[in-house]
């Protein structure tokens, strides 16, 4: 019977159903709080900003350890320019030395092909007129053959100097060199990353880590309080909330300011926050609460965030 009494109380306190007062939806002024995390196992070297300090866009709030990164780009930075220079080497050709010396090969082993070619008939017709013997004649045609074979070598091969590349060897280093490149974004974007830099005006709300330490992957390093208008985080009773929509004009109360301020209904939870509703009967789902959020206008701009808000409900006013 007690602890029925206490939870009945709290409600009542809750949805401001006290007599002669107006109904009333309780929470707190709340800012948008932007967190960072780190995206790799790295020692903190540096915290340049304390907490509660203001902070800009772009303005440095953790230094992690960058020398394990600046090594991988390093390498991804080599491993681009050998795939450059290995396309270029492909597009370019070969050197003009190269294709001279292959075209010296060539004429030299037509030179000996024209001789071994000579020696071959001079040795047939010795050999018709039985002046040699057969293995004369046959070491003459080795020979001949051999030349033959060889001035086909070192045409094929200048032949290959000066046709370039194959057009499947070339698409293949090109691909390698996107490969290479896009490789070296990366690296380069996870060594920036290792530097949290504030992404949003405001103040610096917590550093759960401290200088030295090691922090795990993803793990949140900084929290940052958007310096903006706050906003009234209230939870709505739910005999009021088919009334409480985005786009009304609601009245807020703030405790420690004598003056109201007017506020918008920007979203309303579509599920309740508490127990829910198919779990209750229709007695208790009235007092199931939906939490909603109400924009202020620049009057309320220099209010701090989590003091306590009111914002007044009724059914009738739009």
């Amino acid at each position: 019977m007690k602890n029925y009494l206490i939870v009945f109380a709290i409600l009542f306190q809750l949805t401001g159903c006290s007599p002669g007062s107006n109904p009333q939806a309780l929470g707190t002024l709340e800012r948008d709080r932007i967190t960072f995390t780190a995206t790799s196992n790295e020692i903190i070297r540096a915290l340049p900003v304390q907490e509660g300090s203001p902070v800009k866009v772009g303005e440095v709030l953790v230094q992690l350890d960058t020398k394990n990164q600046q090594a991988i780009l390093a390498q991804s930075i080599a491993q681009e320019a050998q795939a450059r220079a290995y396309l270029l080497k492909l597009t370019n050709g070969e050197r003009p030395q190269d294709i001279a010396s292959a075209q010296a090969n060539v004429s030299l082993a037509d030179a000996q092909l024209t001789e071994a070619e000579k020696s071959y008939k001079r040795t047939f017709e010795l050999r018709k007129k039985k002046l040699i013997s057969q293995s004369d004649l046959d070491s003459a045609l080795a020979s001949r053959d051999s030349a033959r074979a060889n001035y086909r070598s070192a045409y094929e091969e200048f032949e290959k100097l000066t046709a370039g590349s194959r057009p499947e060897d070339v698409a293949q280093a090109k691909a390698e060199l996107d490969a290479a490149i896009a490789e070296v974004s990366l690296q380069k974007q996870k060594l920036d990353e290792l530097t949290v830099v504030s992404t949003r005006d405001g103040i610096l709300d917590n550093l759960p880590y401290n200088l030295g330490e090691r922090v795990p992957t993803d793990g949140i390093v900084a929290v940052v309080q958007a310096n903006r208008i706050p906003y009234a985080q209230v939870y709505v009773p739910e005999t009021y909330r088919t009334q409480f929509t985005p786009g009304k004009k609601v009245t807020v109360h703030v405790d420690g300011v004598k003056k109201t301020f007017q506020g918008t209904v920007r979203w309303v939870a579509t599920d309740p926050s508490f127990t829910p509703y198919y779990a209750l009967t229709e007695q208790d789902r009235s007092r199931l609460m939906y939490l909603a959020k109400i924009d202020l206008g620049k009057t309320a701009a220099n209010l701090p965030s989590g003091i306590p808000a009111q914002v007044d409900l009724s059914k009738d006013s739009q």
